[in-house]
């Protein structure tokens, strides 16, 4: 049903066009008739009344006035021609015949013709220019207004409306405007405008295929069933479709196509606009809430540190008060072994903050790697001192330009996650070996763990990323460790790598950093 409404409203649209067209052709026709017969009446009057007036020069004015008040070359040329055969007609000797018996009645016509010809093109070309002219004036007031408008626009919706409003007003046509998201995918309707006053929603019956149409385009616009769809582009993506009746579209002419592009440049522009103060506005939103999260984090961290202190302190002075056969000996050295935990919990967050802040500076020396190694592992003893944790090392010195108090950290934090995945019995080792070829140093921590999920390996250096299969006695972590891992080596200038074992189960954790002296460095 509305495919015949459609094909009805399109059949009395071009009839109406032609009825218009004719009678444009017959109103131009009577005044260049007017014209001629008006000459003609006024020559034979003067000739009458025994003035000595050129009956030329009344048809000279006849044809400029025609050439003035009608369109096109057509008629001014015609009425050019007719003026010349009447003049002979009727004033050139012998009369009421179209041939002359002299040599001057002869130059006379072609004189008169020539002269008509001319007067008939120069008008129509002023009148022509003048037309352009006036168009060219009118679409510059149209993108100025439509420019206008669009800065005042508070949302997509509201350029989507302008810039619909503003094309049909030009074409005198029902323009529609179909808007996209951020993420390039168009809304399921779009806007048209059906009166100067009014715009109605339509849904789109597939907007998939429109879509692929657009995306596949390779011309100015694209011809569908009822519009011609114009492209909106923008500096990166598809933001938009203008879309033009398929009757409306094929009758414009080269001025207002040329119209449809500014004005569609000018729409581009503002989405463009729209966008990238969204953009900035969330961003600006995330660095304030991440500025929010990182303050909290560090107030609490702080007020945390010292009864931390304090809470480690009494635990280990209560231990060695504590025989082990003591029924409140596991009390305390659960008191304890928590209390460890929350403190490098703390000290995770610390360097967290300090690392995004960019207050975290490297004081890089030479230091050598089997000490800093050693360090890292006795500090792990201390709290683990069940635990037994292989080392490999070269024979030779092996000097590592490094800051040593947060390398430190980092194989503290990598032999604590490997404690926490492995059972007792289970090795743990670490080695540090030379990479002579890539210059650097390569260290290493290795469990029997039950290994990583592949689906994991991507996300573990993630801030806040925690692993979903856990030893049972495991400690509960936040994911902290592993990005500030990642962040201290490439500070360094190296890298951080995590794979399953080859050799069996378990993880390894590789990071290397290189053997050439830099200066100090801001994180």
């Amino acid at each position: 049903m509305m495919k015949r409404i459609t094909q009805s409203r399109m059949e009395s649209m071009i009839t109406e066009k032609q009825d218009m067209n004719i009678k444009s052709v017959v109103y131009r026709a009577g005044i260049m008739l007017a014209f001629i017969t008006a000459a003609s009446v006024t020559g034979c009057f003067f000739q009458a009344a025994g003035l000595e007036t050129n009956s030329a020069i009344v048809y000279l004015l006849a044809v400029f006035l025609t050439a003035r008040f009608t369109d096109g070359y057509i008629f001014g040329i015609l009425a050019s021609l007719l003026a010349a055969c009447l003049f002979t007609f009727l004033f050139v000797d012998p009369l009421f015949t179209f041939s002359a018996n002299t040599h001057r009645s002869m130059s006379t016509f072609i004189m008169m013709t020539i002269a008509a010809l001319v007067t008939s093109t120069l008008t129509t070309h002023a009148k022509q220019n003048a037309i352009k002219a006036r168009g060219k004036e009118a679409g510059t007031k149209i993108l100025y207004t439509l420019t206008n408008h669009l800065t005042d626009a508070e949302d997509i919706h509201d350029i989507a409306g302008i810039a619909t409003s503003a094309i049909s007003s030009m074409l005198n046509s029902h323009v529609g405007c179909l808007w996209f998201d951020p993420n390039g995918k168009p809304e399921h309707h779009f806007i048209q405008q059906i009166s100067p006053q009014k715009q109605i929603r339509r849904e789109i019956p597939d907007v998939d295929a429109l879509l692929q149409r657009m995306e596949g385009l390779n011309t100015d616009y694209d011809t569908g069933p009822e519009f011609c769809d114009w492209p909106i582009y923008g500096r990166e993506t598809l933001l938009g479709i203008i879309r033009v009746p398929k009757e409306d579209a094929k009758a414009m002419n080269e001025s207002q196509i040329r119209m449809l592009h500014a004005m569609i440049e000018s729409t581009a522009l503002a989405m463009d606009r729209f966008r990238v103060t969204q953009q900035r506005i969330k961003f600006n939103e995330e660095i304030t809430q991440e500025r929010f999260r990182v303050n909290l984090l560090r107030s609490i961290s702080h007020d945390l540190r010292t009864p931390l202190a304090g809470i480690i302190g009494s635990s280990e002075i209560l231990l060695n008060m504590t025989a082990k056969d003591d029924l409140r000996h596991p009390l305390v050295l659960g008191i304890h072994k928590d209390a460890n935990w929350l403190h490098s919990l703390v000290e995770n967050i610390l360097s967290l903050t300090r690392l995004q802040d960019g207050r975290l500076v490297l004081n890089k020396q030479e230091e050598a790697a089997e000490e800093v190694v050693g360090a890292a592992i006795r500090h792990i003893s201390r709290h683990y001192p069940e635990y037994e944790i292989a080392v490999y090392v070269p024979d030779e010195l092996l000097l590592v330009p490094m800051d040593a108090r947060l390398i430190r950290q980092v194989l503290i934090n990598l032999l604590d996650n490997a404690v926490k995945h492995t059972i007792l019995q289970d090795e743990i080792s670490v080695s540090v070996t030379k990479d002579a070829e890539k210059n650097c140093a390569v260290f290493s921590v290795r469990d029997r763990g039950e290994g990583i999920e592949a689906s994991e390996l991507p996300n573990i250096f993630q801030m806040f990323y925690t692993s979903r299969v856990k030893h049972s006695d495991a400690q509960p972590g936040i994911g902290l460790g592993l990005p500030i891992c990642d962040a201290v080596v490439k500070a360094h200038g190296g890298n951080i790598t995590a794979h399953n074992r080859t050799d069996g189960p378990g993880a390894e954790f590789v990071f290397t950093l290189p053997l050439e002296v830099n200066d100090h460095k801001s994180l």
